[in-house]
């Protein structure tokens, strides 16, 4: 590990190489679980935090700017979720949903600013707008994969309280292995066995989201950082002026196209989140 007595590389960039795993910040070893993908977590949850207090301070009936921005993507939100889950759940759970959506946004974009991945310590590579350096400060909190499953973790506990909560425990079972259409006699005994294994199967779906939806959102941002990075190094060792140039020039295109593929997957995080509450208590509304 390196130590703070080492340079501290500070590269003029605008794009982000992203390492494969979340580095220790040297010169913290008292600090052990906080990694840069960590830190720029923090960075993005107080960045929120910090708007919404300003939006929510001072309130008026004639809202200021950041207010008025603030109350159009809450009604904005809350009525496609309403449009998902339904006026009832989405009550209860309007603020997952809205804090998911927001901070994988926030952290999705955070990792285009210039400086992430290519401010740290060690010595740096390459030329132009994307170089590389041994332990970067800062990494795109979406592209470290323990925190997308933490993410999953969360949803799949929040998905069996709500759903327990709604339905219990005995609806979700037969929802999930009780046979359909009311067949009786000796085909409503075959339709037990069949829905008995297709329950078995829905379980295996429902369990396999924790793996679905953190590594769709990872592979996303990781391989798109990567995408960038090879963009702006292809025209590396062409001389000084060329290979800057072309460091800016070539990913240009590929940075508006993340810019949209950041935006796209915290919407399909959210909405796969909210698909996956009412499919689990759609059935039970008709007992309410």
């Amino acid at each position: 590990m390196f130590g703070l007595s080492q340079p501290l590389s500070l590269l003029p960039t605008v794009l982000a190489n992203v390492a494969q795993d979340a580095r220790t910040i040297p010169g913290l070893n008292f600090l052990p679980f906080l990694t840069d993908s960590l830190l720029v977590a923090a960075i993005v949850v107080g960045v929120v935090f910090w708007f919404s207090r300003k939006a929510t301070t001072n309130m008026q009936l004639v809202p200021h700017p950041a207010q008025n921005f603030f109350e159009a993507i809450i009604e904005f939100f809350y009525d496609r979720i309403e449009g998902i889950v339904g006026p009832k759940i989405a009550l209860k759970t309007f603020p997952l949903l809205a804090t998911l959506f927001i901070f994988i946004l926030v952290s999705n974009w955070f990792g285009l600013i210039p400086g992430v991945g290519t401010i740290g310590w060690g010595e740096g590579s390459g030329f132009g707008v994307l170089s590389e350096v041994e332990h970067p400060l800062f990494r795109p909190p979406t592209a470290d994969l323990n925190l997308t499953l933490g993410m999953a973790l969360v949803v799949f506990a929040v998905w069996i309280y709500i759903t327990v909560r709604e339905v219990g425990v005995w609806g979700f079972l037969v929802h999930t292995f009780g046979p359909k259409g009311g067949v009786k006699g000796l085909m409503g005994l075959v339709m037990i066995v069949i829905f008995f294994f297709v329950g078995l199967v829905e379980l295996f779906s429902i369990l396999l989201r924790n793996v679905t939806l953190p590594m769709r959102l990872y592979g996303n941002v990781y391989a798109g950082e990567n995408v960038l990075h090879t963009m702006s190094s292809m025209l590396d060792g062409q001389g000084p002026i060329v290979s800057f140039i072309g460091s800016v020039l070539l990913p240009l295109p590929f940075y508006f196209m993340e810019l949209l593929v950041g935006a796209l997957q915290a919407m399909v995080f959210t909405l796969l989140t909210a698909v996956y509450i009412k499919l689990s208590t759609d059935h039970g509304e008709e007992h309410h």
